[in-house]
């Protein structure tokens, strides 16, 4: 099977509109030598000889004046396809953006991104849906277009990823409980009944083994899914909620918080996207507008 050689179609598109080989080769930096080979083909791959002398200049033939206005009209279309993106109107953008988050994400930050959003692109909705697991397939089958949580080993390599900022776990109880009034100490935080959260509902994590590694260990009252339900069930029970201290500055409004005075590290909350979407003027608007949210 013959493949076409699309660059002809640049040269045959100057050489109908200049109607000279030399001009043409002038205009597309090429020899008038190879102007001319160039010539050849296109009058071979058409079986029609296109451009013919007439005096001391060439004329079309009847079929390159046919394919005249179809061929630049067709390298237009080709020049459109491969030339960068061009930045959308924001005050015209119509399109929804689907974000998968926590509860707790779309809460603390949610506010400000959406009033910067209908700021600046009043068009543009956004709806965000429930993340219950770190599985990436609802970004590679395009259902969600951005996606924010802790990288980790179970992250797929294929998904660009930006850090949005760097939080750590602090403890978090109702104002007037006991824990208010005295210094913590690693012992007196584990001595209190505590809310663990985990969507798979496991009672132990990196807090437990910052604990057990000083000897000591925390009594979990119960288990729930979620940073928001740990702290409003801390709001108003004995029972102290350990949680991000970024991710969730709304929530605890009213509340007093506490560092847990353990070895924990301090971890990245990211965005996430598929790679489709990387060069994507109108979602590139879209992270930069989460970024700076996150930022402030």
């Amino acid at each position: 099977m013959l493949i076409p050689d699309f660059n002809l179609l640049i040269t045959l598109d100057v050489l109908l509109a200049e109607g000279s080989v030399a001009r043409a080769a002038k205009r597309l930096g090429l020899s008038p030598s190879a102007m001319s080979r160039a010539l050849a083909r296109l009058r071979e791959t058409t079986g029609d000889p296109l451009l013919v002398r007439a005096g001391r200049g060439l004329v079309p033939t009847p079929r390159a004046l046919e394919l005249r206005e179809r061929v630049s009209q067709l390298v237009q279309e080709v020049e459109a396809v491969l030339r960068p993106a061009e930045q959308p109107d924001l005050m015209q953008l119509v399109r929804t953006f689907t974000l998968r988050t926590s509860e707790g994400f779309v809460e603390n930050f949610a506010a400000q991104l959406i009033a910067r959003i209908a700021e600046q692109a009043p068009g543009v909705r956004l709806r965000f849906v429930h993340k219950p697991d770190k599985d990436s397939t609802s970004l590679r089958d395009g259902t969600v277009d951005l996606e924010t949580g802790v990288v980790g080993k179970g992250t797929s390599p294929e998904l660009r990823t930006q850090g949005l900022f760097r939080d750590r776990f602090i403890g978090v109880v109702r104002n007037g409980h006991p824990l208010c009034h005295e210094e913590i100490t690693p012992e007196r935080y584990a001595a209190g009944s505590h809310i663990s959260v985990s969507r798979r509902g496991r009672d132990k994590g990196p807090i437990d083994e910052a604990l057990a590694a000083l000897g000591l260990e925390r009594q979990v009252s119960t288990i729930v899914a979620g940073f928001s339900t740990a702290l409003a069930l801390a709001r108003s029970t004995e029972l102290i909620a350990s949680v991000p201290e970024r991710h969730t500055a709304n929530l605890r409004v009213g509340m007093h918080s506490f560092d847990l005075g353990l070895p924990l590290p301090t971890f990245t909350v990211a965005m996430l996207w598929h790679p489709r979407l990387d060069a994507d003027p109108a979602h590139r608007w879209l992270r930069g507008c989460l970024r700076d949210v996150c930022a402030q």
